[in-house]
């Protein structure tokens, strides 16, 4: 079996997703995005769902991919081209790493003001979802871009001691149990996370933020936020 016919049998997964055609920039985007800011991933161009080879025009395909990478995100997004034949048939492969500029962005109309807004995006297993507001401040937190200041009070204490009884919150229930507004909780778990304290899972809840490290949350309470921050600095 040759290398390309490999690939294509390990199916669509968290690097690997099948197009049988790019017919709109804007669309495949996100996937690109998605690649970009998640783990990186490979898109095969010329495959059906399926697994099924069909070919594709090589030249058409990469300026589409080109435009979508340039155009559409912003920052735009890397990408490397392989094309690989089976048989007659040629299937582009289009390689994105994961980006050290995340997050990348699209412009998207918010769905009930109507009005553009920019919207980042994450691969989960074979999907492409929203990313989190949370998410775009740890990738921002992990830029070295300005950051906000820990406060610990008994609210955040309840907070924490939710967790280590292992609890997994969803964004509403943090805010509430830490009795801190939303903006509030997007600062505060943006900094847990990147100081590898909590970390968020994905499922029909949407995303849930638990405990990822009980010695971190243990330092966090004893040395303050001073021991964490020398660690993440420019």
């Amino acid at each position: 079996m040759s290398f390309v016919l490999r690939m294509i049998a390990e199916g669509e997964h968290q690097q690997q997703d099948f197009k049988l055609r790019v017919d709109d920039a804007a669309k495949i985007a996100k996937t690109l995005c998605a690649f970009a800011n998640s783990q990186g991933g490979r898109l095969l161009i010329g495959v059906r769902d399926s697994g099924e080879v069909a070919g594709c025009r090589v030249e058409e395909e990469f300026h589409m991919v080109q435009c979508a990478a340039e155009v559409h995100c912003h920052p735009p997004v890397a990408f490397e081209s392989q094309v690989w034949k089976h048989q007659f048939l040629s299937i582009l492969e289009i390689r994105v790493p994961q980006s050290a500029n995340r997050p990348h962005f699209l412009e998207a109309t918010h769905p009930k003001l109507g009005h553009k807004t920019w919207q980042a995006y994450l691969r989960h297993e074979d999907k492409i979802i929203k990313a989190s507001p949370v998410q775009v401040k740890v990738w921002q937190y992990q830029l070295n871009l300005e950051r906000s200041e820990f406060r610990y009070d008994m609210h955040v204490g309840k907070l924490f001691r939710k967790w280590r009884e292992g609890g997994l919150l969803r964004f509403p229930q943090v805010a509430r149990t830490a009795r801190i507004s939303f903006e509030e909780a997007e600062d505060l778990l943006a900094l847990l996370m990147v100081w590898g304290i909590v970390d968020s899972t994905y499922g029909k809840q949407g995303h849930r933020y638990g405990l990822a490290s009980e010695e971190a949350l243990d330092k966090l309470e004893q040395e303050g936020a001073e021991a964490f921050r020398w660690k993440h600095a420019g």
